[in-house]
């Protein structure tokens, strides 16, 4: 019992089939069809963390393999082994062996492939020539531009989305039910607000924030680390009427309050630029500088 409360809810709550999946409706349609025929083309799945990709992945290999599920998927992480030797060892040991369930073929998921280096891709497109008839290959990514061009060509490309606040707030919903927990509108647009679509990151705030039963505005923030929305703005606007020690203030107040970073803080105030009230070309010089010292912290200066 004590191990299932610290269940992660990322988990816990993880969709086990295609039917349960929010959002994504137009690519579940198509993995609904190709569990239905039990025949499938190699795929990539490209899109932003926590989205649905590798939920998407899991849920249809359930729905083909039911019990006989350890042995015709395997599932890596291209992001803890990058190199050629992955390719070489584990994936051609598994997809060289026949599939024991009633589908003809086996499921590799390569999730993360956009971190594979470009010799461990060449290396999996021969791969993917070669076990063609019993094999069918599956990669994620967050970036579909980093897969080279021979590996996409051999691919249907299914580009995920990030979720829409209404899709967060069912998700959100649903599981504040299931575990009695009581959150009221104004922390459920922060939820919304932090996630940013992402539902792995609206789960894990939702968690986070749960501690005493009820979930608040305070703290979701807190939890995420991240400011009110009309603090960074009220900061930026001071500094725009030649304010500054007050704008320093608050932002000296945020960062502690928080436990911000500069590069945190720096993503908030984009967020809130196009939402000034100043010209656009006001917006587009602070879009400028905010570039400029993203870029500057991000190489440690």
């Amino acid at each position: 019992m004590a191990g299932e409360d610290f269940q992660p809810w990322v988990e816990k709550y993880r969709p086990q089939k295609l039917s349960e999946i929010t959002g994504q409706k137009h690519i579940v349609a198509r993995l609904e069809q190709f569990a239905k025929s039990k025949n499938l083309p190699n795929m990539l799945f490209a899109g932003r963390a926590g989205i649905g990709k590798t939920t998407a992945v899991l849920a249809l290999a359930r729905e083909l393999y039911g019990d006989n599920l350890g042995q015709s998927f395997l599932e890596l992480n291209a992001s803890d082994e990058r190199g050629i030797d992955i390719v070489r060892g584990k994936i051609k040991d598994f997809a060289r062996t026949l599939p024991l369930a009633d589908v003809d073929f086996k499921i590799i998921l390569l999730d993360e492939a956009d971190s594979l280096t470009q010799d461990a891709q060449q290396a999996l497109r021969r791969t993917m020539e070669a076990y063609s008839k019993n094999c069918r290959f599956i990669l994620s990514a967050n970036y579909s531009s980093r897969i080279i061009e021979p590996i996409q060509s051999r691919c249907a490309v299914f580009r995920f989305k990030s979720l829409e606040d209404g899709d967060i707030k069912s998700i959100v919903h649903d599981i504040a039910k299931k575990e009695g927990i009581s959150i009221d509108d104004k922390a459920l647009e922060a939820i919304m607000y932090v996630s940013e679509g992402d539902a792995r990151r609206a789960i894990n705030c939702l968690q986070g924030s749960a501690e005493k039963g009820k979930i608040t505005e305070e703290n979701v923030f807190q939890v995420s680390s991240r400011a009110r929305p009309k603090e960074i703005a009220e900061m930026v606007s001071l500094a725009l009427k030649g304010k500054f020690l007050e704008a320093r203030g608050l932002l000296n107040t945020v960062m502690s309050k928080y436990a911000m970073g500069g590069e945190e803080v720096l993503r908030q105030v984009y967020r809130e630029v196009i939402a000034l009230g100043v010209s656009d070309k006001t917006k587009v010089l602070l879009v400028d500088k905010i570039g400029e010292y993203d870029f500057r912290l991000s190489e440690g200066a």
